[in-house]
């Protein structure tokens, strides 16, 4: 017996994993395959006849309604993406393979969950400028950020701080516990400074502060009196029971101490050693 196609069409698209929509010119969803529920939320039945554009993250209106058009207009695609709001008011990334049907006079899109896929590709970017443990910019992205402050051609400080005799934590109490003073330095760090400037670890026990929000040249000698200050209290608060370890902070001021970045870091890093060899004597 010869098998019916047309009528096992349906019933495929609602096997599919992926969800079918069908849209007319107004953006209206005619046709919705079940899949949808796993997908937004929302049953086909609460979806069809509603505006497609009303479940679509804001931010991607603009490039969704670019791409509508191309498709509209007879050029079919395979690889957009965008992002929906789900009917719990979480969020999905998808994935979209569409095409004009004349003959219905309606679009025709298959959406793809990729929202893991998304995820893991944004993990993976913040990986390539941050560092794991403290969360804060790596190297990469400290040096990105030095050059486009030296291309603005604006005053500008760099600090180097380090940790005075991490070394010590480390042998005494573990690295579990130096990783978590590293990342007390951190948040303290950051609480320190503006949105506007960069707080990097460099690796080891080194991290770095871009300060480009400076007023005048005193705020410079403010901001570091602010760090070490900040440094001085006890870890109580992190739930650490041990002292704060001290730190040296080295720095350098463009365009005074130098014009490029090479300059710029050596100079930091020099005063940054003269001030750690300082504390070794005073001890």
């Amino acid at each position: 017996m010869p098998v019916d196609l047309q009528a096992l069409y349906p019933k495929l698209i609602q096997l599919m994993l992926d969800t079918v929509f069908v849209v007319d010119r107004d953006n209206t969803i005619v046709f919705v395959s079940n899949a949808c529920e796993a997908l937004l939320g929302y049953r086909a039945d609460e979806l069809i006849g509603t505006p497609i554009t009303r479940y679509m993250h804001p931010e991607d209106l603009e490039a969704t309604r670019a791409s509508i058009i191309r498709v509209m207009n007879g050029q079919s695609h395979s690889d957009f993406r965008n992002r929906y709001l789900r009917k719990d008011g979480g969020l999905v990334h998808i994935l979209w393979s569409a095409f004009w049907s004349e003959e219905l006079g309606a679009r025709i899109g298959v959406a793809r969950n990729v929202t893991a896929l998304a995820q893991a590709e944004q993990a993976l970017r913040f990986l390539a400028h941050h560092d794991p443990l403290t969360r804060l910019g790596n190297r990469s992205l400290f040096n990105e950020r030095l050059a486009s402050a030296l291309h603005r051609a604006q005053p500008f400080a760099l600090l180097f701080v380090d940790i005075n005799d991490f070394k010590g934590i480390n042998d005494v109490h573990g690295h579990a516990v130096g990783d978590q003073v590293l990342c007390a330095v951190a948040r303290r760090l950051e609480a320190c400074v503006s949105a506007q400037d960069t707080v990097a670890r460099m690796g080891g026990d080194e991290f770095t502060v871009l300060l480009t929000d400076l007023s005048s040249v005193s705020a410079v000698a403010q901001k570091i009196a602010q760090i070490l200050a900040a440094m001085a209290v006890p870890l109580a608060s992190e739930h650490l029971a041990l002292p704060m370890p001290s730190c040296s902070i080295g720095v350098a001021c463009y365009p005074d101490d130098g014009a490029d970045i090479d300059t710029l870091l050596n100079c930091a890093d020099d005063d940054m050693y003269r001030n750690k060899r300082r504390h070794s004597v005073a001890r």
